[in-house]
């Protein structure tokens, strides 16, 4: 569903019926919150009578009555007794209130909490392809503002709802075993309420669509803003992309303002349809007085309950607003818990206890970045009928022009996208039949854009995996020539690396990421060896050193940029346009004079001196 037409969602029983399954592990809990409104309704009721019988049997008796001739202190203490009465309810409404409070916000935030934990699980478990297609400020609307929606639907909505509910019944019930006139009259402005509230509903809906849609745009802005933050500087961008997001921001603000005009206009509307209701109440029931057809204390109590009749019909403005938003973003967040897995473990997936032999083999590859079952036009193939096969400790270093290929096939070995023709094989097994955390576990990736989390140098190389004993960390940067860098810093392994690793040089998170993948010890070693492009000189001798150990005796497949690392494979794969032109050594490739000769003249001849 678009995201537009997701806000056009009006109230939805089937959303509504899996909204309250978050409910089902605190069902006694909402039951209790039920039960509180009850009491909360029946007491805050019984202030009107009892100020009723206050005035009609001590303060002003009608004439008749058998409490005309009361002494004044039988009439004080008669009113000292209502008097405590009326405290001991508030003091039970007090109680009850705070009581309905807090299971209120209890509930709701452990629904939210809920809510928010399956829609992150249910991210980490989507394939890379949903994230091409999906903004990063979308998704984080998702998470937030729109699990904030369900959160106010449960608390402000449907519990509100019922409160509301059991109020509305007991004024009814109160006003109609007074006098059954009397509440005709009262109520005889509630279809013009009905009416005022159906129109502004429409007017809720279209400004709270607009106000949701503008707020993920600014989300999408602010993210791409803030991570893009450096090419913004280099290109001095600053006042253009200031120019952009005020006018987004400004967009914002209307639909903000929009929402606040529409539900500023409710409010009066419905404050003076209360006070026709009530002055229809004193002008019949002041003339019902006048002829002591009713008492003064059923007048009195009357004007109690008119208020306490319309105070809930207005709260359902915003209860109807809460289900109106709920059903927006429950759309949104059901859609994605609903995206289908395409890239998922079979139930009977494969686990190979003591890892992978290494060999590798690509049978009749056609990939697309296309999700699996949509029309794949003939432009949209990025691998065409590959065919290769990488044997047990053998090291192939792809290369080719930019949009070959290559990195196609590092993303397919890890199986973070499926083919739609041909099979990807690793130990004769094709990828989709394997767990995709036990294959992962003896695949070792070191992209060429490093990502380091918050946290310490030792957290971003072991990645939280207790098992890995500090030893072989150290080893491992040793190898790679970064640990005299992390001994020198302060903290050593234990110093602090902001997001992203904003601390550190590109030369040093690259060094760390290559550690990062030889800690893990992989069977299948995946490089794109661009991630040395960027590090001097002696750093990158040293990279190519402990490479060259770690891909001794490793299947190891590279997207080789360097010569250095070409030189060093047993074989060399050549793609042009999705598929595989030549494959040899780097000498027998020359000799033949094909595309990889002029490739070699085009990207590598300039690096021969270095080699």
């Amino acid at each position: 569903m678009r995201e537009e037409d997701a806000f056009k969602k009006q109230f939805d029983w089937d959303l509504t019926k899996r909204i309250l399954v978050y409910l089902k592990p605190y069902f006694w809990v909402a039951v209790g919150g039920v039960g509180l409104s009850f009491l909360i309704a029946v007491a805050s009721q019984t202030f009107p009578r009892l100020l009723k019988t206050a005035i009609d049997q001590y303060l002003a008796p009608a004439a008749g009555s058998s409490f005309i001739g009361l002494s004044v202190d039988a009439r004080l203490q008669g009113v000292f007794t209502i008097a405590l009465f009326i405290l001991g309810v508030a003091s039970l409404e007090f109680v009850a209130r705070y009581a309905f409070q807090f299971t209120l916000s209890w509930l709701g935030q452990n629904v939210l909490f809920d809510v928010r934990a399956d829609l992150f699980s249910k991210l980490q478990r989507l394939p890379l392809a949903y994230f091409d297609k999906n903004p990063v400020g979308r998704l984080i609307t998702r998470v937030t503002s729109d699990v904030d929606a369900i959160n106010q639907f449960i608390t402000n909505g449907l519990l509100t709802l019922i409160t509301s509910v059991f109020v509305v019944t007991a004024v009814l019930f109160n006003m109609f075993s007074l006098n059954w006139q009397l509440a005709l009259i009262a109520t005889a402005t509630v279809p013009i309420l009905f009416f005022s509230a159906r129109y502004f509903q429409t007017k809720f809906r279209d400004s709270y669509r607009d106000l949701r849609i503008k707020q993920a745009i600014v989300n999408t802005s602010l993210n791409e803003n803030i991570t893009g933050m450096g090419t913004v500087q280099l290109f001095n961008r600053e006042a253009r992309n200031r120019r952009d997001f005020n006018n987004l921001n400004s967009s914002f603000l209307r639909a903000n303002l929009t929402t606040v005009h529409w539900f500023s206009f409710y409010f009066p509307v419905v404050g003076i349809i209360s006070s026709m209701a009530l002055a229809l109440v004193i002008w019949y029931g002041g003339g019902q007085a006048l002829q002591n057809i009713i008492t003064i204390g059923t007048l009195v109590a009357f004007t109690r309950y008119v208020g306490n009749f319309w105070q809930p019909l207005q709260d359902l403005s915003d209860v109807i607003n809460n289900l109106q938003a709920a059903m927006a973003s429950s759309e949104r967040i059901f859609g994605i818990l609903d995206e289908p897995e395409s890239v998922a473990d079979k139930p009977d997936a494969k686990i190979f206890e003591t890892g992978f032999k290494g060999d590798v083999e690509f049978k009749d590859v056609w990939f697309s970045y296309k999700a699996v079952g949509e029309e794949v036009l003939p432009t949209d193939w990025v691998l065409r009928g590959i065919n290769f096969r990488v044997k047990p400790g053998e090291s192939v270093a792809f290369v080719g022009a930019t949009g070959a290929g290559k990195t196609s096939v590092i993303s397919l070995i890890s199986r973070f996208y499926d083919v739609q023709k041909g099979q990807v094989l690793v130990d004769g097994t094709d990828v989709r039949d394997l767990a995709q955390r036990n294959l992962r576990k003896h695949v070792g990736v070191v992209l060429q854009d490093v990502f380091l989390f918050a946290g310490t140098i030792e957290s971003n190389l072991r990645m939280n995996d207790p098992e890995i004993p500090i030893e072989r960390i150290v080893q491992a940067c040793k190898y790679v020539g970064v640990h005299d860098f992390i001994a020198s810093l302060p903290n050593g392994y234990q110093t602090e690396v902001r997001e992203r690793g904003a601390t550190l040089s590109t030369g040093q998170k690259q060094l760390l990421a290559f550690a990062r993948a030889l800690i893990q010890n992989p069977d299948i070693l995946l490089v794109l060896d661009e991630a040395t492009a960027n590090v001097d000189t002696e750093s990158e001798l040293q990279i190519q050193d402990a490479l060259a150990k770690v891909m001794h005796g490793r299947t190891s497949i590279i997207i080789a940029h360097r010569l250095s690392t070409i030189k060093n494979c047993n074989r060399i794969i050549v793609m042009r346009k999705g598929k595989i032109v030549e494959e040899g050594s780097h000498d027998e490739l020359l000799e033949k004079g094909g595309y990889y000769n002029t490739l070699y003249r085009l990207q590598y001849a300039d690096q021969e001196m270095t080699v």
